[in-house]
């Protein structure tokens, strides 16, 4: 079983020729409203792919927090500790994406930051009988930290995908088993460029200097990078024609997590949830785009 700590937004997405840049208009060309939400990304691809998964979080009490866990059930995730927050509306997040597949975002948390420790509290009986706990930085800081410090007490492996970029305190990387930023939260956390390979490296050995197991550094199209204390592994991605590359990070941390719960290894986890990642980005959307366990399987065999 696989805990999920994290947030759910409705995606507000606007297709365009390009993304504007400050004072310009910008015609699109479609709009839709899509589930999304890291927290709520990473539980649908886990379940997606047939994994066991509960999803802990905040909405509010109106009609896109009602859509949002009708669509993670779906996907078969627990939504029981879901919370329906009445102070804030449901978090969203509005996505220009433009024709090259890139795209740029603006999140809006409402209910997401009302996610508290008695909430975390709330949800034991479901974190004690699982085997991973994996949380992201779109709600409160000290919530996250809370979640991560009962998944150690209660031996569970933990992950950690430090987005939004934020600067954290040396002493959460203790309660991290693996963490995966791409190399722009890499800067932040390490104080250090990565605009190169070679300082990439040199940006990692400055969070495993800190007490970090394993770090997994997610470089887009040009795959990602694993370092521990002992070695530095470069995985190469696969080639694919990029529609859109919404919710590609989320698929890869889902697809790990339900990897390592299937006792594959690391770097085995990590080629798993790259080939998902690669197949997200080949689909429009957030969930929309996430991949099955069987699309997953016929895309490594080919």
């Amino acid at each position: 079983m696989i805990t999920v700590v994290g947030s759910l937004n409705m995606d507000l997405v606007v297709r365009s020729k390009k993304i504007p840049v400050p004072g310009e208009t910008v015609l699109g060309k479609d709009f839709s409203q899509i589930p999304g939400g890291k927290g709520s990304n990473q539980a649908a691809a886990i379940g997606r792919l047939t994994g066991k998964v509960n999803m802990v979080g905040a909405v509010g009490n109106d009609s896109f927090g009602k859509a949002l866990k009708s669509s993670l059930e779906k996907d078969g995730v627990n939504t029981e500790k879901v919370f329906t927050k009445e102070k804030k509306p449901t978090g969203v997040a509005q996505i220009v994406v433009e024709e090259s597949g890139n795209n740029a975002i603006t999140v809006v948390s409402g209910a997401n930051f009302l996610l508290e420790k008695e909430d975390i509290d709330n949800s034991l009986d479901l974190i004690k009988k699982s085997k991973i706990l994996i949380t992201q930085l779109e709600t409160p800081l000290d919530t996250v930290k809370y979640a991560l410090s009962k998944a150690k007490e209660y031996n569970l492996k933990t992950i950690l995908n430090p987005a939004p970029a934020n600067e954290l305190d040396d002493n959460i990387f203790s309660m991290v088993d693996i963490l995966t930023p791409n190399e722009t939260e890499l800067e932040i956390l390490s104080n250090h460029k990565t605009d190169t390979i070679e300082n990439i490296y040199k940006a990692a050995q400055v969070l495993i200097e800190k007490g970090l197991e394993n770090l997994i550094v997610t470089l887009g199209d040009k795959g990602s990078l694993l370092v521990t204390k002992e070695s530095k592994t470069l995985f190469s991605a696969y080639k694919v024609k990029a529609v859109d590359t919404t919710a590609a990070g989320d698929c890869f941390n889902g697809a790990l997590a339900f990897s390592l719960l299937e006792n594959d290894s690391i770097t085995d986890a990590i080629k798993f949830a790259t080939a998902a990642a690669a197949l997200t980005v080949t689909k429009k959307g957030a969930q929309t785009s996430l991949p099955t366990l069987e699309e997953v399987k016929g895309f490594l065999n080919n």
